[in-house]
């Protein structure tokens, strides 16, 4: 079983338009309404290949009880935390090849009772989990080591506890890296943020990932957009991509990357990234994330979504190889 925490849920409104225009009327050509927040995508995209997830949340409000009901008939078990303001709703705007707009609402300040709720919540459900995945940005006025503090607090359980993910930005990961995550998984903007070094090559790249691993992260996934994935642990890196031959939406793809590295088991679970069993996982991660892009708004991708036969893992990479603009 693989637990999520999402701090900050929303509703994900998705609107695709032929070309964005500023200042302009634009007509949609299709509109989706889809559950939000990382760790929420992580689970949706679990439960559609059928692994058993448990999406821990606050809800409050009407657009907190559309989330749940939004995730009921998707098979995720939901433990939902009760809080006293409305969560948010987000709103993509996609265009043709997958470009994506987003205006995020900051979301509810919640109190320091409803905090330790959520944080109880969490370490009650990961008893017996193989992986907690702790995702996404903060509530407003929430400390930044909230992240840093969980993962202390389920390591302290005692007995087998189980392997943490995080998957944050800016503070929250900083802070989260020196509690030693078993994974991060940031982009291409967050690796450079968070390092503090340039990320225009693969090399390059995969400095930064071993520079955030010398502050506390055991393994770095790293999502790189259209440039695929890396993978970078003691023993070396990997690089993954695969062929979208039509991408409609990024939405949700990195959360989809890591829902398919968590879904491999025992082949993340300390696995060398240039051994068998580290590579099968970023496989599997790199499937999951690129059969998302080709898929409307934020929908997660199910069993028959998925080509594994278009991954390409090449452990022997260029590092001088420069990255795409986009992530």
């Amino acid at each position: 079983m693989i637990v999520t925490l999402t701090a900050n849920p929303s509703l994900d409104r998705t609107l695709e338009v032929p070309h964005l225009r500023h200042g302009s009327v634009l007509r949609a050509t299709a509109r989706h309404t889809d559950p939000g927040g990382k760790g929420v995508n992580v689970s949706r995209a679990l439960a559609a290949n059928g692994r058993k997830t448990v999406a821990v949340l606050p809800c409050g409000g009407t657009a907190g009880d559309r989330l749940a009901e939004l995730l009921a008939p998707q098979g995720v078990e939901v433990l939902a935390v009760p809080v006293l303001g409305e969560i948010r709703v987000n709103i993509s705007v996609v265009e043709p090849g997958g470009t994506v707009t987003k205006i995020n609402e900051p979301g509810p300040v919640l109190t320091a009772q409803e905090l330790d709720a959520l944080a109880e919540a969490t370490v009650r459900a990961g008893q017996g989990a193989a992986w907690i995945a702790l995702s996404g940005s903060l509530p407003p006025g929430t400390p930044d080591d909230l992240y840093a503090q969980l993962i202390h607090r389920i390591r302290g359980t005692g007995g087998h506890f189980p392997l943490i993910a995080v998957d944050s930005s800016g503070a929250p990961l900083l802070a989260a890296l020196a509690a030693g995550p078993d994974l991060i998984k940031p982009n291409r903007a967050e690796l450079a943020e968070a390092s503090g070094l340039p990320v225009t090559t693969l090399g390059e790249a995969v400095a930064a990932a071993h520079a955030l691993r010398a502050r506390g992260a055991r393994t770095v996934l790293a999502s790189l957009g259209a440039d695929g994935a890396l993978l970078v642990d003691g023993s070396g890196a990997v690089h993954g991509r695969a062929r979208v031959a039509e991408p409609r939406s990024a939405v949700g793809a990195g959360d989809a990357l890591l829902a398919g590295y968590l879904s491999a088991g025992h082949l993340s679970a300390g696995q060398p990234a240039t051994g068998s069993g580290g590579a099968e996982a970023l496989a599997e991660a790199v499937a999951w994330g690129a059969a998302a892009t080709s898929l409307p708004g934020s929908r997660m991708p199910g069993r028959h979504d998925l080509d594994r036969g278009a991954v390409h893992l090449d452990p022997d990479f260029d590092p001088t190889r420069p990255l795409t603009e986009r992530n």
